[in-house]
């Protein structure tokens, strides 16, 4: 049995392409799980691989921070940044 795991991803602008090889490498693994990203992090993800990505704001305006904060309140068991 596998369990789902709450996954959040983020990456700084130049190491965006970088995220986006390995979220296509994993893809299959992680369409099993469930996903946050920051808002242009998660869009571009999402649109490329197909994924369910649940937003946040954009890394600038909060969504590090939401992120933060859904570590600290154990609500997320991965983060890839």
């Amino acid at each position: 049995m596998t369990s789902i795991r709450r996954i959040g991803l983020v990456a700084h602008d130049e190491r965006k392409p970088d995220l986006l090889e390995w979220v296509r490498f994993n893809r299959d693994t992680l369409s099993r799980h469930a996903l946050w990203a920051t808002g242009t992090t998660g869009k571009i993800l999402a649109e490329a691989c197909g994924l369910d990505i649940r937003l946040l704001k954009s890394g600038p305006l909060g969504g590090d921070q939401q992120l933060g904060a859904m570590i600290a309140g154990g609500e997320l068991d991965i983060l890839v940044f």
